[in-house]
């Protein structure tokens, strides 16, 4: 991979792309398993490019949006924008071109996922502006990636339903909990800039009790999940490894002892989505 190419990848946290297109993996999987239509390796190859490039434009817009907060924070600073590893211009070109990829993929999946791409994209690049006038923006990025999974199962079944909606809110709930986790780092930042998160809003101890419900609903919605799809012990095994990761999450992290927001932020998540993925699939086998 080209040096560009990789300032590029960092630009937009390429590998956190492992948060949301599990999710959209497994729920499509399901979806096959309802006999909604049959497997198609195409169509899977077309979602897959669907989630990575609406994250790519996200979070390249996001980049682009927050390159002055960025500046300044010292935890950030050394980010590709402020650093001048990519141009502004550069930025905002990926954010486009990522932006039409996603409208084209989404436009091959058919007529629905057309039509709400323009929604999905308002949601997603408007993420990055909610942190100027709500303290509630990580609920927002939940809702962001919560789409995921939604956009792959109306992909696959032309329609929706309790399934896919109970899928949409557990990944919404955990995403925005794990966000809240991360925000503890910069609770003094966003203060002093005005900067709207729960963290600062309500301080650490409360942020982290909120995440903690969060993830509690999550685990529910899970279950809930797979009661409503008729989904078996494999998924169920699947439920109990993530109920189990993101209680050891909150374990190491406490509103004393931060040290390890970044583990509980990267990789104890990444367990998260691909238990899900792994397990969905195996059922969808079945």
């Amino acid at each position: 991979m080209s040096s560009l190419a990789v300032r590029y990848a960092k630009l937009v946290a390429l590998p956190h792309t492992i948060f949301a297109l599990p999710f959209a993996v497994g729920a499509a999987a399901i979806a096959w398993r309802s006999g909604a239509a049959p497997f198609s390796l195409a169509r899977l190859g077309l979602i897959v490019v669907a989630v990575a490039a609406a994250r790519t434009a996200a979070m390249a817009f996001n980049r682009v949006a927050d390159r002055r907060f960025d500046a300044a924070n010292p935890r950030t600073a050394a980010r590709e924008l402020p650093a001048g590893a990519v141009s502004v211009g550069g930025a905002v070109a990926l954010t486009a071109l990522a932006s039409l990829v996603f409208v084209a993929a989404a436009a091959l999946l058919g007529r629905w996922p057309l039509i709400l791409s323009p929604v999905a994209l308002f949601i997603l690049l408007g993420y990055s502006l909610a942190k100027r006038f709500t303290w509630a923006t990580h609920l927002w990025l939940g809702i962001s990636l919560g789409g995921a999974p939604a956009g792959a199962w109306i992909a696959i079944t032309n329609g929706f339903g309790w399934a896919p909606l109970l899928l949409s809110l557990a990944v919404a709930s955990w995403v925005a909990g794990f966000d809240i986790i991360y925000a503890t780092q910069d609770v003094a930042f966003d203060r002093g800039r005005g900067l709207g998160s729960i963290p600062a809003r309500f301080g650490v101890a409360r942020a982290l009790a909120i995440s903690t419900a969060l993830h509690v609903f999550t685990v529910a919605t899970l279950v809930g999940f797979g009661v409503v799809a008729h989904l078996g012990a494999v998924y169920g095994f699947g439920v109990a490894v993530i109920a189990a990761t993101l209680a050891y999450e909150h374990r190491i992290v406490s509103p004393n002892d931060l040290s390890r927001v970044n583990k509980a932020f990267f990789d104890l998540n990444g367990y998260v989505s691909m238990a899900f993925a792994v397990c969905a699939v195996v059922e969808a086998l079945r």
